[in-house]
């Protein structure tokens, strides 16, 4: 986007510290950050002040995200198999995954990307953390051009205007034990140096790219070896890097880590490296009370992916255990069924209930008596842990990213104030924004990019990219 002057927005109702304020004042300044907030206050007449026409709530960080799975969304929803090859679960799931991860191009990989990353704004998230392993060409050789898959992951999010934290990944086997990786996962291929390499090559490529910074991920601890974990942890916490790890998302996973190593697999991450505020661990699904006290004391925070753990069948976040003790979290989309953080929330809230047959749990250790209030917040504060950016909020030093409610949608309709964040989450079908701002521009207006030809175009081109991939 381009250089931009101080701005001022005029808000009737806007979420700051955690409630709704009234007659609020918000300044962004020429670098796309809150300069000023003040609440009950009348603008000046006399300054130029853009009068938003609803309640204004922050941006949400989208803390995991695959992009490329975005094509697969629909397309695995039948089972296969027959008889003792019936049973359908992550795994399966999974081998179908890969027959788009081993072939999409640089190309189709933007055009899905800028298709998603356009409807994961009109979904209220206005950056996204991007765990990207597709390095190599589709038969698992170098590309020509090395950092090819990853700018087409910029380029895509540039194109639409949303934040990106890139998380090149290292993956080097295909499980614990296994000598290397299968011959459907080679493009993933990487070692701590190679990494490196690609991590140091795309800092100084996007250092003049706005909202866009890098960290790393570690695929998993099936995926790489406790030395080469160590490595790549040790780098990225002198960096002050992000680093973000799948960890106990299957049953398997913990049974194979623990067979293999005599811990399970948060239990061993915990006792072998330094993990500390710079880390992620994405899903932890499948935890006990000690190892939830142990993230917290550790200093990391859990990135929970609820529409994704529920349309795989892992299983239910120790949400209560976890928040019990304080811990940090933040919230993903990662296979991208959905792309709304209200349905995520939702879906949270409401895997508790169904599991320990009680209303409100969010509410049972939060300091408000709103279940969407308590998880907004919490998701809110992990996304600045996920991505190492001040972003999250209505205040000054953070970048001036919000959302504008449309109160006439019909899931918001004739709701008290109070409760408009409480209906944004909890009644569907899903309310629109009116507008989504990143860094105090505006990049969606009425549920689409702002820009209505590049809308246009994004379809078109994913339209194309899926029959590629489809015709066949």
């Amino acid at each position: 986007m381009p250089d931009q002057q101080e701005q001022r927005f005029f808000a009737a109702n806007a979420w700051v510290d955690g409630a709704w304020a009234r007659d609020v004042l918000l300044t962004v300044d020429a670098s796309g950050t809150w300069r000023d907030i003040q609440t009950n206050t009348t603008p000046d007449l006399a300054l130029a002040v853009t009068r938003l026409d609803g309640p204004v709530l922050p941006g949400l960080v989208n803390a995991h995200s695959h992009a490329f799975q975005r094509a697969i969304v629909g397309l695995t929803e039948r089972r296969s198999g027959t008889g003792a090859a019936l049973r359908d679960d992550f795994w399966s799931w999974r081998d179908r995954m890969y027959s788009v991860a081993r072939r999409v191009t640089p190309d189709q990989l933007e055009q899905i990307a800028a298709m998603l990353y356009a409807e994961l704004l009109a979904g209220g998230y206005t950056q996204v953390c991007e765990f990207h392993y597709l390095h190599h060409a589709a038969d698992g050789q170098p590309q020509a051009d090395p950092l090819a898959m990853s700018l087409a992951l910029v380029r895509a999010a540039q194109r639409v205007g949303i934040g990106l934290t890139l998380l090149p990944t290292l993956y080097m086997r295909a499980g614990f034990g296994a000598p290397g990786l299968r011959e459907d996962q080679r493009r993933f291929a990487s070692t701590p140096d190679s990494l490196l390499r690609l991590v140091q090559d795309l800092q100084a490529q996007t250092a003049a790219a706005p909202r866009v910074n890098i960290g790393v991920a570690v695929h998993s601890l099936r995926a790489a070896d406790a030395a080469a974990v160590k490595d790549v942890g040790a780098w990225a916490s002198q960096a002050g890097w992000p680093i973000h790890i799948h960890v106990a998302e299957q049953t398997q996973e913990v049974a194979d880590c623990f067979a293999h190593t005599g811990q399970r697999p948060i239990e061993w991450l915990l006792a072998h490296l330094p993990v500390n505020e710079h880390w992620n661990l994405v899903h932890a699904t499948h935890t006990t009370p000690a190892e939830l006290a142990a993230v917290r004391a550790s200093g990391a925070a859990i990135v929970i992916c609820p529409s994704t753990e529920a349309n795989l069948g892992d299983g239910v976040f120790d949400y209560t255990g976890y928040a019990q003790v304080g811990g940090r979290w933040s919230i993903g989309s990662d296979s991208h069924v959905t792309r709304c953080w209200s349905e995520e929330l939702r879906l949270l809230e409401y895997a508790q209930r169904l599991t320990q047959r009680r209303r409100n749990v969010a509410t049972q250790t939060g300091s408000s008596a709103s279940s969407a209030a308590v998880l907004f917040e919490a998701a809110l504060a992990g996304g600045a842990s996920a991505t190492a950016r001040p972003l999250g909020a209505l205040a000054v030093g953070q970048r001036a990213d919000f959302l504008v409610l449309d109160v006439q949608a019909d899931a918001l309709l004739g709701v008290p104030a109070g409760h408009w964040l409480d209906a944004l989450v909890f009644s569907s079908p899903d309310a629109r924004f009116r507008s989504v701002h990143v860094a105090g521009q505006p990049v969606i207006r009425d549920g689409t990019l702002a820009d209505a030809d590049a809308w246009q175009r994004i379809r078109q081109d994913f339209v194309r990219t899926m029959r590629q991939l489809w015709s066949a």
